[in-house]
C-alpha cells in the first residue's frame, strides 16, 4: 500500500510539474523536453539528455553542506563534461 501511495504521488507531482513546466515555456516561446523518472539524479540526466541529444542541462543549486565535500549534482555534471550546465539558485 506505501508503494502505491508514492507511485500516486509521484504521478500527481510530475503532471503537475509537467503542466507549470509547458505553461512557461509556452509563454517564453521555447521548446522543452519533460521527462518524469526515478532514480539516481546524475545517472538519469546524463541517460536522458543522452537520448534526446540535449543541447544543455540546467539543474537547481544544491543546499546541502554535505554536497560542498562530495560533490553536488550539478558539480558532478559538469565535471561529465558532456554537455553545458546551468545551476540556478
Amino acid at each position: 500500500m506505501l508503494r502505491a501511495a508514492r507511485t500516486e504521488a509521484f504521478e500527481q507531482t510530475a503532471a503537475d510539474l509537467r503542466r507549470e513546466a509547458e505553461k512557461a515555456a509556452r509563454e517564453q516561446g521555447i521548446p522543452i523536453a519533460f521527462v518524469a523518472t526515478r532514480g539516481d539524479s546524475f545517472s538519469e540526466l546524463h541517460r536522458i539528455a543522452r537520448e534526446i541529444c540535449a543541447d544543455a542541462i540546467v539543474v537547481g543549486a544544491s543546499t546541502k553542506a554535505a554536497h560542498r565535500l562530495v560533490g553536488s549534482l550539478a558539480v558532478r555534471l559538469v565535471r561529465a563534461g558532456k554537455w553545458p550546465v546551468t545551476v540556478v539558485p
